[in-house]
């Protein structure tokens, strides 16, 4: 799907040299991707201290190999 945007080219520049992308769309491509992946976290963060946890789970059992 072929998008046109209006992008401050100084801007893709330096994310260009920054990232050691050699296409404007490499850029582009991974700004996106951590840009969305920064939000998805800060969701994650917002369930701190939401979530109750079984007191009397032991995880070093559940590691033993049986």
């Amino acid at each position: 799907m072929a998008t046109n945007l209006a992008i401050d080219d100084s801007l893709i520049e330096e994310a260009k040299t920054i990232g050691h992308h050699k296409t404007k769309k490499a850029a582009v491509t991974i700004a996106l991707k951590e840009y969305i992946q920064r939000h998805k976290q800060s969701e994650i963060i917002q369930l701190f201290g939401k979530i109750d946890y079984d007191n009397t789970y032991d995880y070093k059992k559940q590691r033993t190999i049986k």
